[in-house]
């Protein structure tokens, strides 16, 4: 018997975050039934990630745009304890699938969304990636380069690590009470929480940031005019490519195939390099963020304690450290008193 048998989970995830939520899940003997479009998940086509992410789990295939393949899920739902889903902020609504639906659906159930910066917040609508994550988390070195090819994804990581301990949180309180959660993940906010609770040196960091191509034309991290940096998340996507080109004045570019992109990473690349170190920081994350691109600031631990989005998300809370998982039923506990040593010695437990 493993730890999690009898857990019932949907999973409507691709890509990396949420599968490796769900696969944790499953490795502790949830039975996870995975959802995907027709035609599969698009990371089926790369099968030596897509393998190490969706082990134990089962596949159902269902197009939720078509109202037969909306009732199956929905049907799938009213039995799940769990179900988790990594849209962009609204789409699941749009969808059918959104969390007050379900919750009218399935009183019970715990609703998980993982998304880049969560699904409310001034940052909410923002695209992005894992360097963009980490770069508004403040966990990016000041010194820091484009990533190597294979450098670990640490938000995607962190987050998905998360998400599988806050959904096993409230499936404890649902079995207790028969009321469910809806948990409101975001990458960001982990790696916040994280480097909160890091005091960062009296004397603060250096801002001495160098530039290397990335692995991928638009993706990494680019020196700004005022000796900042940013940082740009394009991957594969043709719509972030040509929003980055067109924030930076180079309609010339948006017109490169992916494929020939990567054939000339380091020559277009130096191109991008060279139109954001022409301006400023905010100037930059202005231009790029109006545009739809995949943007975010180097911050350091100060700059991200500060920051209106991880106040406005509590995972900051007056300066001290709040929670990196927001639920909507059972919220979790603020900043609290420090015991002093042996303070409750002669206690036993409360409640």
């Amino acid at each position: 018997m493993a730890l999690l048998d009898g857990l019932r989970v949907l999973d409507l995830t691709m890509w990396r975050p949420g599968p490796y939520t769900t696969q944790l899940l499953a490795q502790l003997g949830a039975d996870v039934i995975k959802v995907e479009p027709p035609g599969g998940e698009p990371m089926r086509m790369f099968r030596s990630h897509f393998d190490l992410l969706n082990q134990h789990k089962r596949s159902v295939a269902l197009d939720l745009k078509d109202p037969a393949g909306l009732e199956r899920c929905l049907e799938l739902a009213r039995d799940a304890e769990v179900f988790v889903e990594g849209f962009r902020p609204g789409v699941a609504d749009r969808l059918g699938v959104g969390h007050e639906a379900l919750l009218a659906l399935n009183p019970g159930l715990v609703y998980c969304s993982l998304s880049g910066y969560g699904a409310h917040g001034p940052l909410s609508a923002v695209p992005g990636h894992d360097i963009n994550y980490r770069a508004y988390s403040g966990s990016l070195p000041s010194d820091a380069m484009s990533p190597e090819t294979d450098e670990l994804p640490v938000a995607d990581m962190g987050a998905a690590t998360m998400a599988a301990f806050a959904i096993t949180a409230a499936c404890l309180k649902a079995r207790a009470t028969g009321l469910g959660d809806r948990v409101d993940l975001g990458m960001t906010d982990v790696l916040a929480h994280w480097v909160a609770t890091v005091p960062e040196a009296p004397n603060g960091p250096e801002r001495v940031t160098g530039y290397r191509p990335g692995p991928v034309p638009g993706y990494g991290v680019y020196p700004t005019r005022d000796g900042h940096a940013i940082t740009l998340g394009v991957v594969s996507e043709e719509r972030l490519w040509a929003a980055t080109c067109r924030a930076l004045d180079l309609e010339e570019l948006i017109g490169i195939p992916f494929a020939d992109r990567m054939g000339r990473v380091a020559e277009i690349d130096a191109v991008i390099a060279k139109a954001v170190a022409a301006l400023d920081r905010d100037t930059a994350i202005g231009l790029l963020e109006a545009a739809g691109a995949p943007v975010a600031p180097v911050l350091d631990r100060a700059e991200m304690m500060a920051h209106r989005h991880f106040r406005h998300r509590r995972v900051i809370e007056d300066g001290d450290l709040g929670s990196p998982v927001r639920t909507a039923v059972h919220p979790p506990l603020g900043p609290g008193r420090v015991a002093e040593l042996d303070e409750h010695g002669g206690q036993g437990w409360t409640g």
